[in-house]
Protein backbone atom coordinates (compact mmCIF):
# COMPACT_ATOMS: atom_id res chain seq x y z
CA UNK A 1 0.00 0.00 0.00
CA UNK A 2 1.55 3.19 -0.70
CA UNK A 3 0.10 7.21 -0.87
CA UNK A 4 0.74 9.62 -2.81
CA UNK A 5 -0.67 13.10 -4.02
CA UNK A 6 -2.03 13.13 -7.28
CA UNK A 7 -2.79 16.82 -7.60
CA UNK A 8 -0.36 19.43 -5.63
CA UNK A 9 -3.36 22.17 -6.74
CA UNK A 10 -4.50 23.11 -3.26
CA UNK A 11 -8.09 23.16 -2.53
CA UNK A 12 -10.59 25.56 -0.32
CA UNK A 13 -12.91 22.76 -0.62
CA UNK A 14 -12.05 19.96 -2.44
CA UNK A 15 -14.73 17.65 -2.76
CA UNK A 16 -17.15 15.36 -4.97
CA UNK A 17 -14.34 12.90 -6.86
CA UNK A 18 -15.73 11.00 -9.58
CA UNK A 19 -14.17 9.06 -11.98
CA UNK A 20 -14.78 8.87 -15.81
CA UNK A 21 -14.23 5.98 -17.08
CA UNK A 22 -14.72 7.01 -20.78
CA UNK A 23 -11.90 9.45 -20.48
CA UNK A 24 -9.56 7.77 -17.98
CA UNK A 25 -10.19 11.23 -16.24
CA UNK A 26 -10.76 12.03 -12.35
CA UNK A 27 -13.04 14.94 -11.97
CA UNK A 28 -13.19 16.92 -8.72
CA UNK A 29 -14.36 20.30 -7.47
CA UNK A 30 -12.83 23.66 -5.02
CA UNK A 31 -16.64 24.00 -3.86
CA UNK A 32 -15.47 27.55 -2.71
CA UNK A 33 -13.34 28.10 -5.27
CA UNK A 34 -15.89 27.75 -7.79
CA UNK A 35 -13.37 25.62 -10.21
CA UNK A 36 -14.03 21.87 -11.88
CA UNK A 37 -10.80 20.07 -11.39
CA UNK A 38 -9.37 17.38 -13.73
CA UNK A 39 -6.90 14.56 -14.05
CA UNK A 40 -6.08 12.75 -17.38
CA UNK A 41 -4.41 9.32 -16.21
CA UNK A 42 -3.96 9.01 -20.25
CA UNK A 43 -1.93 12.39 -20.68
CA UNK A 44 -1.24 12.57 -17.41
CA UNK A 45 -2.28 16.29 -17.50
CA UNK A 46 -4.24 18.38 -15.24
CA UNK A 47 -6.86 20.87 -15.62
CA UNK A 48 -9.07 23.54 -14.04
CA UNK A 49 -12.55 25.38 -15.66
CA UNK A 50 -13.80 28.18 -13.84
CA UNK A 51 -17.27 27.88 -12.81
CA UNK A 52 -20.09 30.85 -12.44
CA UNK A 53 -20.95 28.75 -9.26
CA UNK A 54 -20.61 26.91 -6.41
CA UNK A 55 -20.81 22.92 -7.99
CA UNK A 56 -19.93 20.09 -5.92
CA UNK A 57 -20.62 16.48 -8.06
CA UNK A 58 -20.49 15.25 -11.53
CA UNK A 59 -21.99 12.33 -13.35
CA UNK A 60 -21.67 10.97 -16.56
CA UNK A 61 -24.55 10.48 -19.51
CA UNK A 62 -23.09 9.76 -21.70
CA UNK A 63 -20.33 10.22 -24.55
CA UNK A 64 -20.98 13.88 -25.18
CA UNK A 65 -22.86 14.88 -21.87
CA UNK A 66 -22.23 15.69 -18.37
CA UNK A 67 -24.09 16.37 -15.40
CA UNK A 68 -23.26 19.16 -12.72
CA UNK A 69 -24.98 19.41 -9.72
CA UNK A 70 -24.14 23.14 -8.16
CA UNK A 71 -26.13 25.52 -5.96
CA UNK A 72 -28.21 26.34 -8.89
CA UNK A 73 -29.16 22.94 -9.63
CA UNK A 74 -28.07 20.52 -12.26
CA UNK A 75 -26.87 21.58 -15.79
CA UNK A 76 -26.07 19.97 -18.79
CA UNK A 77 -22.45 20.21 -19.59
CA UNK A 78 -21.14 19.67 -22.90
CA UNK A 79 -17.70 17.55 -22.78
CA UNK A 80 -16.73 19.08 -26.30
CA UNK A 81 -17.45 22.64 -25.73
CA UNK A 82 -17.59 23.16 -21.84
CA UNK A 83 -20.84 24.61 -22.41
CA UNK A 84 -23.76 24.66 -19.07
CA UNK A 85 -27.18 24.45 -19.50
CA UNK A 86 -29.61 24.65 -16.74
CA UNK A 87 -31.54 21.10 -16.82
CA UNK A 88 -33.37 21.35 -13.57
CA UNK A 89 -32.74 23.71 -10.89
CA UNK A 90 -32.95 23.05 -7.55
CA UNK A 91 -33.17 25.99 -4.26
CA UNK A 92 -31.88 28.53 -6.86
CA UNK A 93 -34.19 31.28 -5.31
CA UNK A 94 -32.74 30.18 -2.41
CA UNK A 95 -29.01 31.96 -2.29
CA UNK A 96 -28.38 30.71 1.28
CA UNK A 97 -28.00 27.33 0.43
CA UNK A 98 -25.87 25.03 -2.07
CA UNK A 99 -25.30 21.54 -2.93
CA UNK A 100 -23.24 19.19 -1.15
CA UNK A 101 -22.72 15.52 -1.55
CA UNK A 102 -24.12 13.13 -3.96
CA UNK A 103 -23.87 9.46 -5.71
CA UNK A 104 -25.41 8.43 -8.30
CA UNK A 105 -27.16 4.45 -7.83
CA UNK A 106 -27.14 1.78 -10.06
CA UNK A 107 -30.75 2.77 -11.63
CA UNK A 108 -29.42 6.06 -13.08
CA UNK A 109 -31.07 8.19 -10.18
CA UNK A 110 -29.46 10.34 -7.91
CA UNK A 111 -29.33 11.08 -4.08
CA UNK A 112 -28.18 14.30 -3.36
CA UNK A 113 -28.07 16.90 -0.80
CA UNK A 114 -28.00 20.89 0.01
CA UNK A 115 -27.04 22.67 2.69
CA UNK A 116 -26.43 26.63 4.23
CA UNK A 117 -23.36 28.16 3.03
CA UNK A 118 -22.83 29.11 7.01
CA UNK A 119 -23.95 25.72 7.85
CA UNK A 120 -27.05 26.56 9.51
CA UNK A 121 -28.78 23.69 11.32
CA UNK A 122 -31.51 22.48 9.76
CA UNK A 123 -31.33 24.40 6.51
CA UNK A 124 -30.45 21.63 3.97
CA UNK A 125 -32.13 18.56 2.43
CA UNK A 126 -31.96 15.10 1.09
CA UNK A 127 -33.44 14.60 -2.70
CA UNK A 128 -33.88 11.78 -5.01
CA UNK A 129 -32.99 12.80 -8.79
CA UNK A 130 -34.23 10.71 -11.46
CA UNK A 131 -35.02 11.65 -15.22
CA UNK A 132 -35.78 15.34 -14.30
CA UNK A 133 -37.91 14.31 -11.33
CA UNK A 134 -37.15 15.88 -7.68
CA UNK A 135 -38.14 14.04 -4.29
CA UNK A 136 -37.35 15.31 -0.90
CA UNK A 137 -36.32 12.55 1.45
CA UNK A 138 -35.40 13.70 4.45
CA UNK A 139 -36.91 17.91 4.83
CA UNK A 140 -34.09 19.19 7.37
CA UNK A 141 -30.45 18.57 7.55
CA UNK A 142 -27.63 20.33 8.34
CA UNK A 143 -24.74 18.65 6.21
CA UNK A 144 -25.79 15.92 4.03
CA UNK A 145 -22.86 13.39 4.06
CA UNK A 146 -21.81 10.13 3.13
CA UNK A 147 -23.93 9.18 0.24
CA UNK A 148 -23.72 5.78 -1.36
CA UNK A 149 -25.13 2.34 -2.63
CA UNK A 150 -24.83 -1.29 -1.04
CA UNK A 151 -23.68 -3.22 -4.80
CA UNK A 152 -26.97 -5.18 -4.94
CA UNK A 153 -28.55 -1.12 -4.87
CA UNK A 154 -31.47 -2.43 -1.99
CA UNK A 155 -29.60 -0.35 0.69
CA UNK A 156 -28.75 3.72 0.76
CA UNK A 157 -26.39 5.11 3.43
CA UNK A 158 -25.99 9.26 4.34
CA UNK A 159 -25.33 10.99 7.32
CA UNK A 160 -26.31 14.24 8.69
CA UNK A 161 -22.65 15.01 9.74
CA UNK A 162 -23.17 16.34 12.98
CA UNK A 163 -24.90 13.64 14.58
CA UNK A 164 -21.92 11.36 14.09
CA UNK A 165 -24.27 8.44 13.08
CA UNK A 166 -24.81 6.84 9.73
CA UNK A 167 -27.64 5.70 8.39
CA UNK A 168 -28.55 2.78 6.57
CA UNK A 169 -32.32 2.75 4.23
CA UNK A 170 -33.79 -0.07 2.10
CA UNK A 171 -34.76 1.07 -1.03
CA UNK A 172 -35.92 -0.05 -4.12
CA UNK A 173 -32.97 -1.37 -6.38
CA UNK A 174 -34.71 -0.42 -9.71
CA UNK A 175 -35.80 2.85 -8.28
CA UNK A 176 -33.58 4.01 -5.28
CA UNK A 177 -36.80 5.14 -3.76
CA UNK A 178 -37.31 4.36 0.14
CA UNK A 179 -38.79 1.34 1.08
CA UNK A 180 -38.63 1.08 4.17
CA UNK A 181 -37.57 3.06 7.46
CA UNK A 182 -33.55 4.27 8.25
CA UNK A 183 -31.83 2.17 11.11
CA UNK A 184 -28.23 3.38 12.93
CA UNK A 185 -25.30 1.70 10.95
CA UNK A 186 -22.76 2.81 12.29
CA UNK A 187 -22.46 5.04 15.38
CA UNK A 188 -18.41 7.25 14.80
CA UNK A 189 -17.23 8.08 18.70
CA UNK A 190 -13.49 8.54 17.06
CA UNK A 191 -11.87 11.80 16.14
CA UNK A 192 -12.88 13.65 12.97
CA UNK A 193 -16.43 14.13 11.42
CA UNK A 194 -17.82 11.71 8.95
CA UNK A 195 -17.58 13.24 5.29
CA UNK A 196 -18.27 11.66 2.02
CA UNK A 197 -17.85 7.64 1.45
CA UNK A 198 -18.20 4.76 -1.40
CA UNK A 199 -19.36 1.39 -1.13
CA UNK A 200 -17.23 -1.20 -3.19
CA UNK A 201 -18.66 -4.43 -4.90
CA UNK A 202 -18.05 -6.59 -1.25
CA UNK A 203 -20.17 -3.91 0.78
CA UNK A 204 -17.63 -2.08 2.70
CA UNK A 205 -17.95 1.95 3.02
CA UNK A 206 -15.31 3.68 2.87
CA UNK A 207 -15.52 7.37 4.75
CA UNK A 208 -13.31 10.28 4.47
CA UNK A 209 -13.00 11.94 8.04
CA UNK A 210 -12.56 15.00 7.94
CA UNK A 211 -10.46 16.29 10.63
CA UNK A 212 -9.12 13.19 11.18
CA UNK A 213 -6.96 13.15 8.06
CA UNK A 214 -7.55 9.85 7.12
CA UNK A 215 -10.43 7.04 5.09
CA UNK A 216 -11.67 4.16 7.44
CA UNK A 217 -13.36 1.10 5.90
CA UNK A 218 -16.72 0.18 7.52
CA UNK A 219 -17.78 -3.39 6.81
CA UNK A 220 -21.33 -4.12 5.79
CA UNK A 221 -21.75 -5.01 10.24
CA UNK A 222 -20.66 -1.50 10.56
CA UNK A 223 -17.79 -2.58 12.03
CA UNK A 224 -14.05 -0.53 11.28
CA UNK A 225 -12.14 -2.77 9.55
CA UNK A 226 -8.73 -0.43 8.55
CA UNK A 227 -8.08 3.05 7.55
CA UNK A 228 -5.44 4.68 5.35
CA UNK A 229 -4.24 8.43 5.98
CA UNK A 230 -3.54 11.35 3.41
CA UNK A 231 -0.63 12.54 4.99
CA UNK A 232 0.35 15.91 6.49
CA UNK A 233 -3.63 16.73 5.24
CA UNK A 234 -6.43 16.81 8.02
CA UNK A 235 -9.19 17.65 6.29
CA UNK A 236 -10.36 14.39 4.03
CA UNK A 237 -13.76 15.03 2.43
CA UNK A 238 -14.50 12.27 -0.27
CA UNK A 239 -12.75 9.23 -1.52
CA UNK A 240 -13.54 7.80 -4.86
CA UNK A 241 -12.60 4.45 -6.55
CA UNK A 242 -10.55 5.40 -9.87
CA UNK A 243 -8.82 3.51 -13.25
CA UNK A 244 -11.03 1.09 -15.74
CA UNK A 245 -10.80 -1.94 -12.24
CA UNK A 246 -11.75 0.14 -10.14
CA UNK A 247 -9.02 -0.63 -7.83
CA UNK A 248 -7.36 2.65 -6.66
CA UNK A 249 -8.59 5.30 -4.47
CA UNK A 250 -8.45 9.09 -5.34
CA UNK A 251 -9.22 11.45 -2.05
CA UNK A 252 -10.10 14.82 -2.32
CA UNK A 253 -8.99 17.26 1.05
CA UNK A 254 -9.50 20.43 2.06
CA UNK A 255 -7.79 23.61 3.55
CA UNK A 256 -10.93 25.75 4.51
CA UNK A 257 -10.90 27.89 7.80
CA UNK A 258 -6.99 26.47 8.83
CA UNK A 259 -4.92 29.12 10.20
CA UNK A 260 -1.22 29.43 9.75
CA UNK A 261 -0.12 27.45 12.67
CA UNK A 262 -2.78 24.44 11.16
CA UNK A 263 -1.42 24.76 7.69
CA UNK A 264 1.75 24.50 8.86
CA UNK A 265 1.62 21.22 10.52
CA UNK A 266 -0.42 19.58 7.87
CA UNK A 267 1.24 21.51 4.48
CA UNK A 268 -0.31 19.27 2.01
CA UNK A 269 -4.49 20.28 3.08
CA UNK A 270 -6.69 20.98 -0.06
CA UNK A 271 -4.32 18.23 -2.15
CA UNK A 272 -5.73 15.24 -3.99
CA UNK A 273 -4.01 11.80 -3.26
CA UNK A 274 -3.92 8.36 -4.24
CA UNK A 275 -4.32 5.35 -2.13
CA UNK A 276 -2.49 2.52 -3.91
CA UNK A 277 -4.18 -0.72 -2.02
CA UNK A 278 -5.95 -2.87 -4.27
CA UNK A 279 -9.64 -2.08 -3.60
CA UNK A 280 -12.48 -3.94 -4.85
CA UNK A 281 -14.01 -0.77 -5.76
CA UNK A 282 -16.88 -0.26 -8.87
CA UNK A 283 -17.32 2.31 -11.76
CA UNK A 284 -19.86 4.82 -11.24
CA UNK A 285 -23.10 4.08 -13.12
CA UNK A 286 -24.30 7.00 -15.82
CA UNK A 287 -27.72 9.21 -14.54
CA UNK A 288 -31.07 9.33 -16.11
CA UNK A 289 -31.84 12.62 -17.25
Amino acid sequence: MSVSILSETPCALGEGPSYDVRTDTLFWFDILGQKLHGYNFKTASESATALPFMASAVFSIDDDRQLILSEQGFHIRYRHTAILTLHTPVEIDNPLTRSNDARAHQSGAIWFGTMAKDEANGAGKFYHFYKGKLTVLIASATIPNSICFSPNGDFAYYVDTPTHQMMRMPIDPQTALPTGEAQLFYEHKGAGWIDGSVCDSDGNVWNARWGAGEVACISPEGKVLKSYSTPNATQSSCPAFIGKNADRMAVTTANKNMIASALAAAPDSGKTFIIDAQFNGRVEPDVLV
